[in-house]
Order: C-alpha cells, then structure tokens, then sequence
C-alpha cells in the first residue's frame, strides 16, 4: 500500500508542477499579475535574458514591458521532472511567438524557443518555482503581417487580449458564480 501511496503522491507532484508552468504562460501571455506571482515563491529569483534577480523584480519587469505586447504566446512541452530530497529539478521547452514594440516604437514579431531550467520547491502542499534560468536555443525576427488584425482574424472573435479582456476571464468568473450558487 506503501508504494501506491508513493505512487499517486510522485503523480500529483508531477501535476502541481506542469500546471504552476501553465499558470506562469499564462500569466506572460495575458498580463495577468495574480497567475504570474503564483508561479514563484516570494523569495525566487529568475534569470531571464537581460533581466536577473529577484522573481519579484522580474515581474515588476515584465509588467511595465508586457502591455505594449500586440500579441504574446506561450507553448510548454517536453517536461522532465526529476524529484529530490529537497525539491524538484526541472527543465521544460517553450516556444513562444512575441509582437512588440522595440526601444524606438518600431513593432517586431518574434519566434522564440528555449528552455526553462527551473528548481521546483515544495512548501506545504504547493510546488513553485524557487530558481529560474530561461535558456535561449532559437530566436528568429519574422516579417510583420501586412495586413491588420481585423483583416487577418475576419470572423474568428473573439482575438486574445490581455486581463481582464481576454475570454478566459469571463470563463473563469462564470465558473467562480457557479461555484458560489452550488455551495
């Protein structure tokens, strides 16, 4: 009984952690602050291209830059967890494609693939991330699409936004009602 206890407990370890990577795409791709600081423990810290320091600081960071993004998505696949007495080491791909504005106002659209090197801790029943390293193995300047979004999406509505206006959000505050009436 033992080792299926182990067993199950090693199974929902694996997930606390995938789904702390999704909270923290997430959090990039829709500005959301609340999903971004619930990916890191308040004592991480990250270092991520031109920004390294403290976890709290990289969100400051990202913040201030992520609402000038036109558009920003994140993939995560190919996740290896490998557990330890005092945490978890794990490396996870991402692929992100990244529409922005440069220093001179200029947009730029990105395809961007690499790695996060992450150190997983486990503080009560929670998995965060306690130390960050994004390693960067491709990153490819694409042409801007010539035509506009409205021309380009047509009648695929609803287009991603940030939070609150993304779709996502009106999904997550009718299921919290529905939570609240059930109770």
């Amino acid at each position: 009984m033992q080792n299926i206890n182990a067993a199950v407990q090693e199974l929902l370890d694996r997930e606390a952690i995938r789904d702390c990577l999704y909270r923290y795409c997430r959090g990039v791709d829709r500005a959301d602050e609340d999903a971004l600081r619930s990916a890191y423990w308040e004592d991480a810290i990250d270092r991520h291209g031109p920004y390294q320091g403290s976890a709290a600081g990289f969100i400051e960071w990202a913040l201030k830059a992520l609402p000038g993004f036109e558009r920003s998505i994140h993939q995560i696949t190919n996740v290896l967890i490998e557990f330890q007495p005092d945490g978890a080491a794990v490396e996870s791909q991402f692929t992100a494609y990244q529409r922005a504005p440069n220093a001179e106002g200029v947009m730029q659209q990105f395809l961007l693939m690499g790695r996060y090197a992450d150190w997983f801790e486990k503080r009560g029943a929670e998995w965060r991330v306690k130390r960050r390293t994004v390693i960067y193995d491709w990153v490819e300047e694409q042409p801007l699409p010539a035509e506009s979004e409205a021309e380009r999406f047509g009648v695929r509505q609803p287009i991603g936004g940030k939070k609150p206006d993304d779709a996502v959000y009106e999904l997550l505050s009718s299921a919290a009602v529905r939570r609240a009436v059930t109770a």
